[in-house]
């Protein structure tokens, strides 16, 4: 039987998929926003409900840990002290306050980490990894990601090409330097990219980005140069927003951990679902957060079917599996607003 096809003025939508949507009323489906131009377009295929993650899991759980220490301006950068220093000042405090990452929190992280049983991605910018060699290697040694955070911890989207793509690639052989282990994996300073990064990106062999918080699950890109993994992020897990550093509540951030979790594995048990911890080496490190982190995790691990995935280990299962993974095609973003191939 030909497939024949209907059109909306915008997208050609094909009998079967109809027939498919139709017929998926009972599982919800992988939904994207709409575009903001029409000329902005995009494919989605609705995921097999049984076949989503390795082993019948019902839920993946992935840790991001942010090792920033020593990346950051030695003046103007974000902390605690809410009075800005004079321009050009070292900020002393404030650059102790990122040292803490390294001499307490990183360690007590890799503990805890070691305690669960939970391999994470670290998300490495290259200059602290020059200052801390040793501590890059600690975390591979343990099982842990090693992705990339640029050279500096600082904004890279106004860059023009060649200074953008020196910039990845700077913190790359950093990483690769100190750890043997280069980097497939990227997450931008506060997420934000320029058009063209995510083409650099591909260009220098990477498999996915973490810079997008649409979803809660991972899809694929489909880029000019192929296929490109979007494993998304989350601004409400991620512990910098999280722990306002004024009325910052330790019983709430650990009641939306649970909250959370409770949701995306009851969500499980009819489509793909991951729930994204990101975690910071200079905030969560804390002993207090620690303690959150660790009745949250002992609660997490009493749950059965639940996958405890490094990024690179979803990206390659949603590369894998691309069947049952969403496609999504998009126009640039200069024109969607979104990731995606530069024009």
């Amino acid at each position: 039987m030909s497939e024949s096809r209907f059109t909306d003025g915008q997208h050609q939508i094909s009998r079967r998929t109809l027939l498919a949507a139709a017929a998926a009323v009972a599982v919800p489906a992988a939904v994207h926003g709409e575009s903001v131009h029409q000329n902005a377009t995009k494919e989605t295929r609705v995921p097999n409900a049984t076949t989503t993650w390795p082993h019948g899991a019902r839920l993946a759980v992935s840790v991001s840990l942010m090792f920033e220490a020593g990346g950051q301006p030695i003046s103007g950068a974000g902390g605690v002290i809410p009075d800005p220093i004079k321009q050009g000042s070292p900020d002393l405090p404030t650059n102790a306050f990122f040292e803490y990452g390294v001499y307490e929190g990183i360690p007590r992280l890799l503990d805890l980490f070691d305690k669960h049983r939970i391999k994470m991605s670290s998300f490495m910018i290259g200059s602290a990894v020059d200052k801390a060699p040793d501590l890059a290697r600690e975390i591979v040694k343990r099982g842990h990601e090693a992705a990339a955070h640029g050279r500096t911890w600082e904004n890279s989207y106004a860059l023009d090409a060649d200074a953008e793509r020196r910039f990845i690639a700077d913190g790359v052989e950093s990483i690769v330097k100190a750890t043997g282990e280069r980097p497939i994996g990227w997450n931008a300073y506060w997420m934000r990219n320029s058009p063209r990064t995510l083409d650099i990106l591909q260009s220098l062999g990477f498999l996915y980005h973490i810079d997008e918080p649409s979803s809660d699950e991972p899809f694929i890109l489909t880029l000019k140069g192929g296929d490109f993994v979007t494993v998304p992020y989350t601004f409400h897990l991620n512990d910098i927003v999280s722990f306002p550093f004024v009325g910052w509540s330790a019983a709430a951030y650990e009641q939306v951990l649970h909250d959370e979790f409770d949701q995306l594995y009851e969500e499980g048990s009819q489509r793909r679902r991951m729930m994204v911890v990101s975690l910071h080496d200079r905030i969560s490190g804390h002993a207090s957060r620690v303690r959150s982190l660790d009745r949250f995790l002992t609660y997490a691990r009493s749950k059965p079917d639940v996958w405890f995935a490094r990024k690179d280990e979803i990206a390659r299962w949603a590369l894998s599996n691309r069947s049952s993974t969403p496609i999504v095609k998009r126009g640039p973003p200069t024109v969607t607003g979104l990731p995606g191939s530069a024009a």
